[in-house]
Parts: structure tokens; sequence; C-alpha cells
């Protein structure tokens, strides 16, 4: 009980002595407040980034295994992959054969071409030819309209299903549905739109800024068989283990490519937890640069609030002598200054904390990124602006408790 009314008065004296002195208190919160607002930033950035790219990177499937010619994070010669043979129809059409009942599989190809609608001109859109399994690989289903369909495929229907983003560039408000669009030098007839995916992480691919169409129309009107390679995405409902469905691609591609048991593959098996282990390793880098530089704000905002407490504990040497004389213990006068320098980190963590929230709502508003102040890294923000200020009063804390009574007594 003694200690509680210790601290309850300790909080108190230092609570007067901020009050006391609130320009001192605002210039000494400063740097406090750059750091935080520093740290705080960085953290809900790093959580926007993965959280974007988390929902864009859902187009890809989690539970998909894609086969293509070259991997999607190159580690090694890039020479090497580069000189690989392509992926063709024929061996998409063999593996699709090979996994029939139990495995769908997709055969994509894609290029870059102008869309036009009357004066509207897109510039380079990706054009992806796919077949009508597409939403069952991806998740993704059209907003407005309806997917590509095996009749569609079948027969090279100069049909279109685009991005919500393209939809919303070139028609407005307009339905774009059985709208007449150019792609390259070809008309198309829209059929769908997409759900908004979102996309532009790091410069990663845009999903609404894309244009499907069926990938036999795609080989007839852009010479696919000749200049484009194609990937091929493998679902598998039976097999619950991606790793397992990995084994069985990679052993029905070596058949289907003749490969003898002691040549490498010459294909690549990408999947989305490469992707993200790349993004997390790159953007975890460049997170943990920016928190040390952070940090370094964050000291030397410690630096300013301890030269302010040795300031404190001289102007009120005289005061710490009267406590003493009275009875008051060195457990009392460390408490004090140690609460003081508390409340001023914390009152800096918190309109850091205020200022970051700000930041991250225009970024939010602005379209840059999701970025939303998570409890955890609100608490964070809090407990290290505390103790930054415990550590920060510690010493001249220790320095105001020793003082000699008489000493202090006599300081003038």
């Amino acid at each position: 009980m003694k200690l509680i009314l210790e601290t309850i008065e300790s909080f108190k004296i230092a609570w007067r002595a901020i009050v006391a002195n609130k320009g001192r208190g605002a210039l000494t919160t400063l740097g406090i407040i750059i750091g935080i607002v520093a740290v705080t930033t960085t953290m809900t950035a790093f959580n926007g980034m993965q959280s974007s790219f988390r929902q864009a990177a859902g187009a890809i499937g989690a539970d998909v295994v894609y086969v293509s010619r070259m991997p999607w994070i190159i580690m090694g010669d890039f020479f090497d992959f580069r000189n690989r043979p392509k992926l063709n129809l024929a061996e998409a059409q063999a593996l699709e054969e090979a996994f029939k009942g139990h495995a769908i599989v997709n055969p994509t190809m894609d290029t870059r071409r102008d869309l036009r609608f009357r004066s509207t001109t897109i510039e380079a859109v990706p054009v992806i030819g796919t077949t009508e399994k597409m939403p069952i690989i991806t998740n993704r289903m059209p907003e407005i309209g309806r997917f590509l369909m095996e009749f569609d495929v079948r027969y090279k229907k100069n049909v279109a299903v685009i991005g919500s983003e393209i939809a919303e560039d070139v028609f407005g408000t307009v339905s774009a549905i059985n709208k007449e669009i150019k792609i390259g030098r070809y008309n198309f007839r829209v059929v769908g739109v997409l759900e908004e995916q979102g996309g532009s992480t790091l410069g990663g691919p845009n999903f609404d800024r894309q244009v499907f169409i069926p990938i036999s129309t795609f080989v007839k009107t852009f010479g696919g068989r000749r200049f484009t390679d194609v990937d091929i995405a493998v679902k598998s409902s039976e097999i619950a283990n991606l790793s397992d469905l990995e084994y069985e691609v990679i052993g029905e591609m070596r058949k289907i490519r003749k490969l003898r048991p002691t040549e490498a593959d010459n294909f690549s098996i990408n999947k989305l937890d490469s992707l993200l282990g790349a993004f997390n390793s790159v953007v975890g880098a460049v997170v943990g640069v920016g928190l040390v530089i952070t940090s370094i704000a964050l000291f030397v905002g410690g630096i300013g609030v301890m030269n302010i407490m040795f300031v404190s504990v001289t102007e009120r040497t005289r005061e710490i002598g009267i406590r003493k004389a009275i009875g008051a213990k060195r457990r009392s006068i460390l408490m004090q200054f140690l609460f003081e320098s508390a409340a001023i980190c914390l009152m800096g963590g918190l309109i850091g904390v205020a200022i970051s929230a700000g930041i991250a709502g225009a970024l939010t508003a602005a379209d840059i990124m999701e970025a939303r102040i998570s409890s955890g890294i609100l608490v964070t923000a809090i407990v290290i602006s505390i103790i930054v200020g415990v550590f920060a009063g510690l010493v001249p804390a220790i320095k105001g408790s020793r003082l000699d009574p008489i000493d202090a007594l006599r300081y003038e």
C-alpha cells in the first residue's frame, strides 16, 4: 500500500513539473515524435504493402502449380533459362490428358497490344489468351456479364473479358457489355467485366488492367504458335498436398519432354509461396534498414530527453534536499524523475501515433495502399515510447536520488 501511495505521489510531482515547463516539454518531445512517426509509418507501410500484395497475388492461386519456361524469381545464370525450349500448346494438351479426371489444366499465352474504343486508347494492355477454366484456377469471377465459355474457345470467337480498371477508364459509368473494342488490329466484343482485384504493388502486375480472350482466338489473331510462350496452370482438388501435385507435374512434364533420368528439367515449376517468399525477403530487408534508421532518430530523441532531465535535476536540487530532509527515500526521488521522463516520451509517442494515423489515412485515401495502424503497432509504439523515456531518465534520476540532503539544501 505504501509503495502504491509513493508511486501516485511521484506521478503527481512529475506531472506538475511537466505542466510547469510546457514549452521545454514540447520541444523535448519533438525528437520522440519524429522517431515514433518514423517507426509506426514504416511498420504500417510494410503491413499495407504485404496486405496489398497478398490481395493482388490471390489471383495466382495458393493451391495452383504453374509450369513455365522460366522461374518467376531467377536465381543463377539468366541465359541458362533463356535458352530453354518454349512450352507449346501440344505439351499443355498432353499434360491435360495425363491429369484428366483428377486435376484441372489451363494453358495461357500473353502479349501486349493497344486497346481502342472510339477516341480512347490504352497502350500496351496485357492481353491473355486462356480458356473457360480460368475462373476455377484463380477464383476470379465477372462482376458484370460472363467469362469465356467452352463455345468461345472451340469456335475461336472474338470475345473479350476486361479488367475493372480498363472498364472504368474506357467506358466510365456506361456498361461495357456488348461494346466493340479493338485490340491491336482486331475487333472484339466485350462479354464481361471482372471484379476488382487490385495490383501494382511494388511495380507488380495490375490484375485490373488485363484483357482475357479465348486462347484459340489468341493463336489465330496474334500468331501465338510462333511467337508466344505458354504457361500451364494445374489445380487439383484430389491432391491435398501441393508438394505431391508438384512432384506429379514434374514427372509428367519430364515424360512429355522425353527427358532422360540424368538430364535436368528444362522447365520451371512456380508457386505462390516462392513469390511471397521473395517479396517478404526484399521488403523485409528494406523495412529492416528503415527501422535501423528510425531507431537512430529515437536514440537522438532519447538523448535530448536525458539532457533535459539533467537540467531538471539541477534546477530542483534544493527541492530534492527538502524532500529528503523531511523523510523522502531515494526510491521516491528516483521514481519521480523516471515518471517525468517516461511521461514526456509517452506524450511524444501518442502525438507521433496520431500523426502516423493521419499519414496512413492519406495513403489509403489516395489509393496508394491499404495502410492502417493495427492495435499491435499502436501498443508497440507506446511501449517503445515508455522504454525510451525510462532509459533516458534513468541516469539523471539516479543522480538526483543520490544527492546529499545537506549539500542539496545549500545549493543556490
